[in-house]
């Protein structure tokens, strides 16, 4: 089976072709507005407006599936009020479309308490699932083993970006999607650490990073990051090989290799170590 993994043009979401068609989103965090409201920044709901938003991709798209990568609600440890009222509703809408399939993120404790009672909404492992030949997970946790024998691995977690500095100090950021490969041998030295075996491939699995859909989150500069700035053990430890990670913008122009992107004038050096958060 041949599968395509398309982004869509000017948009941080992607559409993925094999048996079905496959929405895929990450990183919405509604009920965000709630906690900048108690850091003293009043911003109205944006859900509407972003459901609008994505009702146009399934329109565009007509998915048979919508893949939600992780990190549908954004207060962690607690469950706001606006994500109770909200994101029922927004889960019930999207499945009047397709099926919908939720891979939960480090944000998403307690998203089971939130779901609809709704036959076409399904809760997966936060570790990740295989459909239809495609790997998923939200990449803050260590990926399922099986996810090595998927054809692809789609992943999101750090909001990736490219800080585009000029000669004056000025600085912008750009969303990016971050296409790379999986390193077989890196991710299995790691989890025999642990005690954890993974099955044996031939290949070096081709990685998606998904930037966030929502425009509220921030991210990670990809091209000014150590790996320690990176998020989620596989991409720390290096078993997502983000050095020869093919960078493009949202638009589809292609910015070049990470590691060359890093040596550029427009990338702006750093001065020691710092931790990234998420």
């Amino acid at each position: 089976m041949t599968i395509e993994i398309e982004p869509l043009v000017d948009e941080p979401a992607l559409l993925v072709k094999g048996q079905s068609r496959t929405l895929v989103l990450s990183d919405i965090h509604i009920g965000i507005e709630w906690d900048l409201y108690n850091s003293g920044f009043l911003v109205p709901s944006g859900l509407e407006r972003r459901l609008k938003k994505i009702e146009g991709y399934i329109e565009q798209t007509k998915p048979d599936r919508i893949v939600l990568l992780g990190d549908i609600k954004h207060n962690v440890p607690q469950i706001s009020w606006q994500e109770r009222d909200e994101i029922p509703m927004f889960l019930e809408k999207l499945a009047l479309h397709a099926e919908i399939d939720i891979f939960p993120g480090n944000h998403d404790g307690g998203i089971e308490f939130l779901l609809p009672k709704n036959k076409r909404i399904h809760l997966h492992p936060s570790r990740g699932d295989i459909i239809e030949g495609v790997g998923y997970f939200h990449g803050h946790t260590w990926p399922d083993p099986k996810l090595i024998t998927a054809e692809h691995l789609i992943v999101a977690h750090n909001h990736p970006t490219l800080r585009i500095t000029d000669i004056l100090g000025y600085s912008t950021s750009e969303q990016v999607w971050v296409k790379t490969k999986l390193n077989h041998e890196k991710l299995k030295n790691h989890l025999e650490k642990i005690g954890v075996e993974i099955p044996e491939s031939d290949t070096h699995l081709d990685v998606v990073v998904i930037p966030a859909f929502n425009e509220l989150c921030g991210g990670v500069a990809f091209n000014e990051a150590i790996l320690e700035d990176l998020l989620g053990p596989a991409f720390s430890s290096g078993s997502i090989d983000t050095a020869n990670a093919d960078i493009y913008l949202l638009d589809g122009m292609y910015m070049g290799k990470l590691k060359d992107i890093k040596k550029l004038s427009i990338t702006k050096k750093r001065k020691g170590k710092r931790r990234a958060s998420r």
